[in-house]
């Protein structure tokens, strides 16, 4: 298939090179053929690709159109005096970020300068951006945008299983379980290549529950659709488990033998009656009980979650309420079974790995954790007591901004449209004594930047990143960037450099991954015994991947002794040393034990409590969020090919007719909806696959559509995650 408008590049082969999407999680594989003559990129299918087959999405298929030099940025740009952006030399502007930022520190201190990373960039830039933030800079001021897509179910991973990695098991393993219950997921419309999965299951005699207070076009093929109030997935998960106990579908033997804490989280779920959960859920008794004899029915079953759970200020408890679910019912550490995490951003999973989360280094160690500190200060050639400790999460970094945080490095991502509150945001940002941003495009974030840098695209530079199984997958460098753009990594290395260490900061990808892989041994997410070449090779490994094998270390190769030999009759005597095998990678987790210190998966008792704002006189409806099939995140790069906007012009209302006809909505026309941050526009758009007391927006788009000007920064307790999923609001014609 040909991409029209792709930018002539001069080629960096003129082979295929096999790659993959620059977008989702699912990290799609595809190839790349340069045309003849430079005149544009071809994306061909990559059939032998496991995780799509060679299916690839419009945003996939059109990925090359951002490449342009018409929608991109091609040379850095410096705010003069007189306020306006303006062309630069790559010397002046690293010149002025590193000025700016060694200005704020020498001025305010270490902290007062704040690192914005993203979750779309390379396991390689995460990694160094971490290192840059708390090496060059000294600061404890670093999170990123992965903090508003996965961090709950993260964090209920973690105190479940000790472990936390999106899916425990590969994609292949959905269509050979026998109930999978998905919930707040879209995939027909957030990776459609990976709804082959759930056809296929369905196809072999399994069945589909969705739950979503929306019917989806997943719903739509589902076997049972919940649809349950926004923000009342906890008590749904709550009512489901006191109906496997009163039923007894609970299986004593795995409690027993791989489990704890069983009878607390029991005496929470029992507190959750059916009529209570239908109560507050409106989700109807009869369909609880449907909902139970499925998934209790076969001898596997899975529960996946995404962001509708997880977005909420209760989404660790409500993941948690989730998980306890399958471990109650022996759904967990056992082949095709087991609960996993949708993962949105395209390294989403990697991004949280290797060190640009607040309180993470690499290989996901605990910043607090005094052997970790010890193990990467010494790979980077530092003290550990010279390791900032924790700092703040991404919206209080944000909110902080101003204040406490006077001078800013972003690396792609654009919070003026997707933070919560981001009208706020964005006047924190502006009140910034500094901020330089890193990106393809002139984001609305970039366009109020002192300093933007370009940098290079997914297909012009080389890079690993780790998809939703935890998968690490090689993306190899197919086309020269322009001139007047480079990559992150030698944005990272310029900076270095003035600031008087530029040996810590390679500029080669490679380099960069060998050391990632020394500081990331023996951590949970250890990477040591992935190399470009292995991925390569094996069409990516899966962490945790050590350096050898636990299970084949060198040994002797014994031989029977011959009379006379030195060992003496009858004693076997090593004539060769076996080399260690290297480690094959873990496509599966938790089948033999979970990662905790016992090995025991933990129940964590939960209760129902209502989300941070619920309907009132004033604003009397709920709002939820969420993504369109031809857009992706802010849209900063989908915004911008004239495909996906054909099929996606701009944001919209979804309302129900009978709450259309209540406030005089009509199809089409723009509807008003406001929160108790601020005022969104936006026309209707009438519909009765939306649940009556709610109403939904996508969340791509700025100006008066934007979505998250509504949105709730009401944060949960654990994972620091804002409450995007659910917030009260009025609706009224514009």
């Amino acid at each position: 298939m040909h991409t029209p408008g792709a930018a002539p590049a001069d080629t960096a082969s003129d082979a295929v090179t096999a790659t993959h999407c620059p977008y989702c999680a699912l990290q799609c594989g595809m190839n790349l053929r340069p045309e003849p003559g430079g005149g544009g990129v071809v994306v061909e299918e990559r059939a032998g690709f496991p995780v799509n087959r060679g299916a690839l999405c419009g945003k996939g298929r059109s990925a090359p159109a951002v490449l342009s030099s018409r929608v991109r940025l091609t040379e850095p740009l410096v705010r003069t005096h007189a306020g306006r952006l303006e062309p630069a030399t790559w010397e002046e502007a690293l010149d002025a970020v590193a000025q700016g930022l060694a200005r704020t520190r020498a001025t305010h201190g270490a902290d007062a300068v704040g690192v914005f990373g993203g979750g779309g960039l390379t396991n390689e830039k995460a990694y160094a951006l971490g290192k840059f933030a708390r090496v060059a800079l000294g600061t404890s001021q670093i999170d990123y945008n992965g903090r508003f897509c996965m961090s709950s179910a993260a964090a209920a991973h973690q105190r479940a299983f000790g472990l936390d990695r999106g899916l425990p098991f590969p994609l292949e393993d959905i269509p050979r379980t026998g109930c999978v219950i998905l919930v707040g997921s879209n995939p027909a419309e957030t990776m459609p290549p990976a709804l082959r999965f759930f056809r296929e299951l369905r196809e072999n005699g399994g069945t589909l529950i969705v739950v979503d207070p929306r019917r989806t076009r997943t719903a739509e093929q589902a076997d049972l659709h919940l649809a349950p109030r926004p923000g009342t997935d906890l008590a749904l998960a709550l009512g489901l488990l006191h109906l496997v106990v009163a039923g007894g579908y609970t299986d004593e033997e795995f409690i027993a033998e791989r489990t704890s804490g069983w009878e607390a989280a029991r005496a929470g779920a029992m507190a959750h009656w059916p009529e209570l959960v239908e109560r507050i859920t409106g989700v109807p008794v009869p369909k609880l009980r449907e909902a139970v004899g499925m998934f209790c029915a076969p001898r596997s079953a899975m529960v996946l979650t995404a962001r509708g759970p997880e977005q909420q200020s209760k989404g660790t408890d409500t993941v948690g309420a989730w998980i306890n679910l399958c471990l109650a019912t022996g759904r967990a550490g056992r082949p095709h079974s087991g609960y996993g995490c949708l993962t949105g951003q395209g390294n989403g999973q990697g991004g949280r790995e290797h060190g640009q989360k607040a309180d993470q280094l690499p290989g996901y160690r605990k910043l607090t954790d005094p052997a970790a500190r010890a193990h990467v200060a010494g790979v980077w050639g530092i003290d550990p007591d010279d390791l900032p400790g924790p700092g703040r999460s991404a919206y209080e970094l944000l909110d902080a901004l101003g204040t406490d945080v006077r001078a800013l490095l972003l690396m792609g991502s654009n919070p003026v449209v997707s933070a919560p509150r981001a009208g706020h945001i964005e006047d924190r940002i502006r009140s910034l004594d500094f901020l330089a941003v890193a990106d393809v495009v002139l984001s609305e974030t970039a366009a109020l930047a002192d300093v933007v840098l370009p940098v290079t695209q997914w297909a012009e530079e080389t890079g690993t990143t780790t998809n939703l199984e935890g998968r690490v997958l090689l993306r190899r460098r197919a086309l020269t960037p322009p001139p007047g753009v480079r990559t992150d990594l030698e944005v990272l290395h310029g900076l270095a450099t003035r600031l008087g260490m530029s040996k810590a900061f390679p500029a080669s990808p490679e380099e960069v991954f060998d050391e990632l892989r020394r500081a990331s041994a023996g951590g949970p997410a250890d990477y040591s015994g992935i190399s470009y070449a292995r991925i390569e090779a094996e069409q990516g490994v899966f962490w945790p991947c050590p350096a050898d094998s636990a299970t084949a270390d060198a040994v002797p190769a014994e031989a029977e002794a011959e009379p006379g030999d030195a060992g003496g009759p009858g004693k076997a005597e090593p004539r060769e040393i076996r080399p260690a095998q290297p480690h094959p990678g873990t496509p599966r987790l938790f089948l033999d034990r979970f990662a905790t210190e016992d090995g025991r998966a933990r129940f964590v008792p939960v209760t129902h409590r209502d989300a941070a704002e619920v309907p009132d006189a004033q604003y009397p409806l709920l709002l939820t969020t969420g993504r369109v099939v031809a857009q992706y995140q802010s849209g900063a790069q989908t915004r911008r090919v004239d495909e996906l906007n054909a099929a996606a012009p701009g944001p919209f209302v979804e309302l129900h007719p009978r709450l259309a006809a209540r406030i005089g909505a009509v199809e089409g026309a723009p509807l008003a909806v406001t929160s108790r941050r601020g005022r969104a526009v936006a026309p209707a758009r009438i519909t009765d696959t939306i649940r009556a007391d709610t109403v939904f927006m996508p969340f791509h788009w700025p100006g008066e559509g934007r979505a998250n000007t509504l949105t709730n920064p009401a944060l949960d307790p654990v994972s620091r995650m804002p409450e995007f999923k659910v917030c009260a609001v009025r609706v009224e014609p514009a």
